[in-house]
């Protein structure tokens, strides 16, 4: 069996994508690594941690070294919000991270995972399904980084074959993880403060139609793009992938069914305002589901009723 690295395991994503992995191939096959230690609030597997700082590059090297690594899942990266209050820090992370990573790919012959977002477009592309080959000009800081890592990942494949793939996410949606400073974060607030509270008050405006995923569809999404028959990829990196779109008010119609009397209000943030702005309303999904058979679970009603069970159990601990 091949050993696995995971890059930002502490993180929304990777905390649940190492929990999978090491379920799906064994902990002893399972490194995870973060920018900080493993601590007992941390909802991940009991598998083989290491502190990692992937703007080390030569950490990174004597990681894959000592575990004979020959697939990596590249999750380390600040989110759209962060990222746009910290420009310079983003940039060193999420590229030369990726960058790093992809240097230590293609010196030890590994695999690599990137995941890329639906903020790698911008006001420019088409909002209403977006296709997967269309113009990308992000105005944030998080999309230039992401289709900068786009290319790269392609350029990584094409010039030295290094096997690189990835999906543009949407919105990621957990009742186990919370989310780290993205603009899709309020479809997980809205879900905690449902059952607390019974009211919300939303940072983006009612109408902004966002995709959005269940975690374990992202999850799913990841590993078997990974496992995908080579020879039947034909975009290998930033694939479409998509469950839902939607916006606050059909979100909170949801959990409405749920929770009689929820009630939500509204008070714009600005800068992810903006930034949800930007963004897709929906995506063209059909080259991942052509290629290597990408197929949603969960729809929004779905998703709700998982969702409210799970975090009524939490939130009584």
């Amino acid at each position: 069996m091949n050993k696995i690295l995971v890059t930002g395991s502490l993180g929304q994503i990777g905390s649940e994508l190492a929990n999978a992995l090491c379920e799906r191939y064994g902990k002893g096959n399972v490194i995870v690594t973060d920018i900080r230690k493993k601590t007992g609030d941390d909802q991940i597997a009991d598998c083989e941690h290491a502190v990692l700082d992937v703007t080390d590059p030569t950490k990174i090297a004597d990681l894959v070294k000592k575990h004979d690594i020959k697939t990596i899942y590249h999750l380390a990266a600040l989110l759209s919000a962060v990222a746009e209050a910290k420009p310079q820090q983003a940039w060193n992370v999420n590229m030369n991270g990726l960058y790093n990573v992809l240097e230590v790919a293609r010196e030890f012959g590994c695999s690599v995972f990137t995941p890329s977002s639906i903020g790698a477009f911008g006001l420019s592309t088409p909002h209403d399904k977006t296709p997967q080959d269309t113009i990308q000009r992000p105005n944030t800081m998080y999309g230039v980084t992401k289709v900068a890592g786009e290319l790269l990942c392609d350029y990584y494949h094409k010039r030295f074959n290094v096997d690189t793939r990835g999906v543009r996410y949407p919105g990621i949606i957990s009742y186990k993880t919370l989310p780290g400073g993205g603009t899709t974060d309020y479809a997980v607030e809205i879900y905690y403060e449902a059952i607390k509270n019974k009211k919300y008050t939303c940072f983006l405006k009612a109408g902004v139609y966002l995709d959005m995923m269940y975690m374990p569809d992202a999850i799913n999404a990841a590993i078997n793009l990974m496992e995908a028959d080579s020879a039947k990829l034909i975009h290998r990196n930033a694939f479409n992938v998509t469950a839902m779109s939607i916006d606050p008010e059909l979100l909170a119609a949801s959990i409405r069914e749920h929770i009689h009397g929820f009630t939500i209000d509204y008070k714009i943030d600005p800068v992810r305002q903006g930034i949800a702005d930007s963004w897709p309303d929906s995506m063209d999904d059909s080259a991942a589901r052509e290629e290597w058979g990408w197929q949603p679970e969960y729809n929004l009603n779905k998703m709700t009723q998982d969702m409210l069970k799970h975090l009524k159990i939490k939130l009584q601990k």
